[in-house]
């Protein structure tokens, strides 16, 4: 089954990870100039309907670039 992550910022304890990741991060850069939703339909076919939720398309694919 393929996953999506829907990303909801939380605060908890008053600590937000985006506060402490800098601007000039890769992931920050990549996010900026590269959209891959393109990747979900492409990959659509290649996961089951039933059973346990995947690692996002996405996410899974920007691991990769590093």
């Amino acid at each position: 089954m393929q996953g999506k992550k829907d990303y909801q910022e939380k605060l908890f304890a008053q600590f937000q990870l985006s506060d402490r990741v800098p601007e000039q991060s890769f992931y920050r850069r990549l996010k900026g100039v590269l959209d891959l939703d393109f990747l979900y339909p492409m990959t659509k076919g290649y996961y089951g309907e039933s059973g346990q939720k995947s690692i996002d398309t996405v996410v899974f694919f920007k691991l990769c670039l590093e």
